[in-house]
């Protein structure tokens, strides 16, 4: 109950932090207003020609501005130093309640193992700092583990084949949004957390998650040869899973 009540305060705390960032902007700051206003336009219209050099520059342009803007701000200076005090709220607990793991060991021939080849392979999807990346043609899978900035990811499992085993979707986003369509017939496992947004998992809808870890798994997952793990986080942005 103690630990519902805490948690429930820093969340209580980010929400009136945001609250006051929208309050100033609106209310008190026009200049800063106007300058958001004006990044965000030059983000729209850089995003819509990422194809040459101008709406590269257009894009960079507009998110550097918004975020210079915003650390400028009071009530954005606020919301820094709640999420501070809540890190560290974080690892205060966690030197007072460690993790203790006992790892097994199991002996093995050190030449067996130095000998063994290494082969580089190439990954399907990309880190990247600012941009779209898409699945929009059919291509061999392999599990996907990658970190994006901001942006959006779609995934199409419907353009690959999936073996007789479980598959791994792992996606940290900081900006965007993640949507992955799904043929009927994959079983699915998914965890999601998010300091703030939203997600659509099929049917279900989580209209606001506020610093939240949401998981979900469809019935037959635990017995199906072909089956999906997705693992997703992100600071801002909406999940959206759907079948296709």
């Amino acid at each position: 109950m103690i630990e519902r009540i805490r948690t429930d305060f820093f969340s209580w705390m980010f929400m009136i932090a945001v609250i006051l960032l929208f309050v100033q902007v609106i209310f008190f700051d026009w200049h800063s207003l106007f300058l958001l206003l004006l990044f965000t336009g030059c983000i729209f219209y850089g995003r819509k020609r990422l194809h040459d050099n101008r709406g590269k520059f257009l894009f960079g342009v507009g998110w550097v501005g918004i975020i210079i803007t915003m650390i400028n701000m009071a009530a954005f200076k606020f919301l820094l130093f709640v999420i501070l005090i809540y890190f560290v709220y974080l690892f205060l607990k966690s030197k007072k309640e460690p993790n203790l793991l006992s790892p097994t060991v199991k002996e093995t021939d050190p030449n067996r193992i130095m000998n063994r080849p290494l082969h580089k392979r190439t990954t399907l999807l990309k880190n990247m700092l600012f941009g779209k990346q898409t699945t929009d043609q059919i291509y061999e899978w392999d599990d996907i583990n990658i970190q994006a900035g901001i942006g959006d990811t779609i995934i199409d499992l419907s353009n690959t084949i999936l073996p007789n085993c479980e598959s791994v979707i792992s996606i940290r986003h900081f900006v965007g949004n993640i949507q992955i369509l799904v043929p009927y017939d994959i079983e699915i496992s998914i965890n999601h957390s998010a300091m703030a947004g939203r997600a659509q998992i099929f049917q279900h809808q989580e209209p606001r998650l506020l610093n939240e870890t949401v998981a979900f798994r469809t019935e037959g997952y635990e017995d199906s040869k072909q089956r999906m793990k997705i693992i997703t986080s992100m600071v801002a942005g909406n999940l959206e899973v759907k079948h296709i």
